[in-house]
């Protein structure tokens, strides 16, 4: 369950990131700040979603977005990408 809460908050802000000129105004308004934020938590979902036995793609995927979130279009890519992944993976039931 703590997962999937996870997943849907991190799902929700990776969209966000992934907006075009809004998102990478944001990440570098706040000197990139937001990437290291998203890393932790994501890193925390993958835990949770080890734990509980869920699928983790979405957080995998969020860890690497992070990393190569810096170089601005593969970011916002990536954020798009991975806010699907991971609201998909919260939407499902399993």
């Amino acid at each position: 369950m703590v997962s999937r809460n996870l997943k849907w908050v991190t799902g929700g802000l990776e969209a966000f990131l992934g907006i075009p000129i809004i998102g990478g105004l944001f990440i570098t308004l706040w000197q990139w700040v937001p990437l290291v934020i998203m890393l932790v938590l994501h890193i925390i979902t993958l835990i949770y979603s080890n734990k509980e036995g869920k699928v983790k793609t979405g957080p995998i995927l969020g860890i690497v977005t992070s990393v190569v979130g810096v170089i601005p279009i593969v970011g916002m890519i990536l954020h798009i990408i991975t806010a699907i992944f991971l609201l998909i993976e919260a939407g499902y039931n399993k």
